[in-house]
């Protein structure tokens, strides 16, 4: 989950929260009553963010995981690649070196 949509997603579900707050504080009920019907909602909006936080960090573990594992083989891709381009430049090194060696005896008969 992206970062702007958990950003939306705390901003509606605050929004509801107040909309209903401020629903249940302007409707013609008891005190008693209206105090609990908050209390109600209160639980509930906490018991709703809950769930969605505790889902959206299962989201964000698993990509993590994903990227994690793609990366991971990337970087071993590389390695091995990098490794193989090494083995070729010391070979192309050694046969230069063995040249100049025979090149460098001849010069010196």
């Amino acid at each position: 989950m992206s970062n702007n949509t958990g950003n939306i997603l705390l901003a509606l579900v605050s929004g509801a929260a107040i909309g209903a707050g401020i629903g249940i504080l302007f409707a013609p009920d008891e005190g008693k009553k209206t105090r609990k019907k908050i209390k109600t909602k209160v639980i509930d909006s906490t018991h709703d963010i809950t769930d969605r936080l505790v889902h959206a960090k299962e989201e964000l573990t698993k990509t993590v995981d994903e990227k994690k594992e793609d990366f991971e083989h990337k970087l071993e891709d590389a390695i091995s690649t990098m490794s193989y381009k090494a083995d070729d430049i010391i070979a192309t090194l050694e046969r230069k070196l063995e040249e100049l060696k025979v090149k460098n005896a001849k010069l010196q008969k």
